[in-house]
Parts: C-alpha cells; structure tokens; sequence
C-alpha cells in the first residue's frame, strides 16, 4: 500500500506522537501569548517574547545571542554604532558597555563621536520638533537656521556648540599629534585610532577640569579602558573637517590605511568573535569586512536596522548574507532586529545584562 493509502487511524497516531511524515517543515510548538503584569522587568519581558511571534520572537532571539556573546569571557566583541545614536540619548548605554568590559573594539563615525565630544565639554542637545504646525517644513528649518539652530529629526543643537568643539580640538587634542618636522616623512602620520584615543583623552581631561555634570562620554571610557575606536570614514564630520583643516598650517596628518593592520589583528587573535551592529553603512561593513582577511569569522552577530533587504543595499543586507561571504562561521549565532535603534538597542542591552549580571 503506498504512502497516500495511509489508513486515518495511522495518521491520528503519528500526530498524537507530536510527528507527521506529511509535514516536514511543521513542528509542534505552538505561539503563546506574552503577558506584560505591572512590576515585568525588560529581561523578563524579552524572555516573554519567545512565546510570541513575527517581531517579538526575533526580539528574544537577538536577546538570547547577544546574552550569549557578551557572557562569553572568550569572546572578542566588536561594537558597530552607525546613525545619530549620540545626539539621541544613546551615549551613556555605550559608555557604560566600554567600562563594564563588554566591547573589545567600537567602530563608529565621526558624527558620533563629534557629538560625544561636544557633551564632554559641556554641551548639550535638546529635544525639539519635526516641524511647527503653524509653518511649512522649509519655513520651519530656515527659521532654525536664521537662529543658528542645527535639527536632527527632534533633536536640537545650537550651532555655537561646533565652535567650542573646534576649539577643543585645536587647543586639546591635534597638537598633541603634531610630527617633529626634523620626523622621517613616512613616520609623520598617525592612525586614526591614534586620533581618537587622544580625542577619548582630552574629552576626559576637560570633563573632569571643569567639573562638567555630563560624563566624560565613549571616546573617553574607550580610552580609560584601552578599547580601541577606529572611524573609517572619519572624513565625513566635522571631526575630519577640523581635522584636515589644521593639516593645512601643521605637520599633522592621518593615515587612513594604519587601523587596519591593528584592526585585523584584533580578530586574528581572538579565541571567538562576536559583532553587534547598531545600523549599517561604513562601520557595518569596516566591521564584517575585518574577517575576510583572517582565518576565522564571527561566531556571534547581532544586527538592528531599518532597512529591509529588498533595497540591495549594504544596511539592510542580512546575516545569512554575511555567511556567504565568510565574515560569519556557518554555524555561527546570529539574529536580526529591523526596528529604530534608539528603541531596540536599550531593550536588547538591558536584557542580556540582566541574564549576564
């Protein structure tokens, strides 16, 4: 008799034995319902997520992963931070990351760790609007600038803030990277780690000076901790502006090439390896990229984006993707979570410390 002659009672039994030949890719293990009572911590709600479905349930996986990652004291993490995560609120979650020794290496932009700088010193951002009701979205905007008021989305920054950070960096921290003229020209540059390590150092010297009441900020506990910060695409900020501004008149000059070496090494030596991605663009991929020149691959990766896969572009390219190219083991963790960043990073954090600690 073949296989479609099955009596029903045989079928009955295979399904009471929770097994069902003609269901391959069916498995028993029904959706439950979250429940969320007064008094649930964000740990316990993640934990709860894995008895949802569609986003949730991906909310607890990339909980479980990155619990997993940062437990792993043999673990070298990698800390990618793309996006306008400092001038959002987002900067003491990365601060205290770096000095509770979660991240080994922070590949970030210039944007962020301008903005950093500026909190350092004692400026601040300030919650604003989209738009005023009672203007057009130009009309709005060429108002803040006719005020000298700079917008990110609903953030504010008084453009005087830039100044003081200009002149943080030309008194504070690019002489202290100037060459000897008398220097052998190939020994004049300085890597960009070399930059923001001695960004990290002044914004820690001038926090604690002038008695700021905002922390001194990631640069500055990347460098309390000696954890690394590379920034790619340091260029694109006003961070690399004032920079190659003050190479006009100074022996000062960066080589964007002397990360690398420093950078893979990082990798090359680690016993497992683990990346969280906080957006994409250049630190995503500076930060995948760092495997395809070492024997090894990322054994834990953790991504949170916006932007969906069906675009083509890097920042919504997958994990599995990365497999692909080797920067991922094959049967390396990974998970994904496609929402605002500002939301899920701190849920995601809060979580696996709470499982860890």
């Amino acid at each position: 008799m073949s296989d479609s002659d099955d009596a029903p009672e045989d079928r009955e039994s295979d399904a009471e034995d929770g097994h069902d030949p003609h269901r391959e890719e069916f498995h028993e293990d029904p959706v439950g319902h979250t429940r969320a009572p007064g008094g649930m911590s964000v740990g316990e709600l993640v934990d709860a997520y894995g008895d949802a479905g569609i986003g949730a349930a991906a909310v607890n996986e990339a909980g479980d992963v990155l619990a997993e990652m940062l437990g792993d004291d043999d673990c070298t993490v990698f800390l990618s931070l793309a996006g306008a995560m400092v001038p959002a609120g987002m900067r003491r979650i990365v601060a205290d990351l770096i000095r509770d020794g979660y991240v080994d290496a922070l590949v970030t932009t210039g944007a962020n760790l301008t903005h950093d700088a500026i909190e350092a010193i004692g400026g601040k951002h300030h919650h604003g609007r989209t738009h005023d009701p009672e203007k057009s979205l130009r009309e709005h905007d060429e108002g803040l600038r006719d005020e000298g008021v700079d917008r990110i989305y609903n953030v504010y920054l008084p453009q005087e803030h830039f100044a003081e950070f200009e002149g943080h960096l030309r008194e504070e921290v690019f002489p202290a990277l100037e060459a000897d003229p008398d220097d052998d020209p190939a020994d004049r540059a300085v890597s960009i780690a070399d930059l923001t390590r001695e960004l990290g150092r002044a914004n820690a010297e001038v926090n604690d000076r002038d008695d700021v009441p905002e922390g001194p900020g990631v640069a500055a506990a990347a460098y309390e901790c000696d954890v690394p910060i590379y920034c790619p695409a340091v260029q694109d900020s006003v961070l690399g502006l004032q920079a190659w501004m003050y190479a006009q008149t100074a022996e000062f000059t960066l080589d964007a090439l002397a990360d690398m070496t420093e950078l893979t090494d990082l990798a090359f030596e680690a016993d497992d390896a683990g990346c969280l991605l906080v957006g994409g663009g250049v630190p995503k991929n500076f930060t995948l990229q760092t495997m395809l020149v070492t024997p090894r691959a990322y054994d834990y990766a953790v991504q949170i984006t916006m932007d969906p896969e069906a675009t083509g572009g890097l920042s919504g390219a997958t994990l599995e993707e990365a497999r692909s190219w080797g920067k991922l083991e094959k049967d390396a963790r990974n998970a994904s979570v496609y929402g605002d960043a500002t939301v899920m990073l701190p849920m995601l954090v809060a979580a696996a410390r709470e499982r860890i600690e």
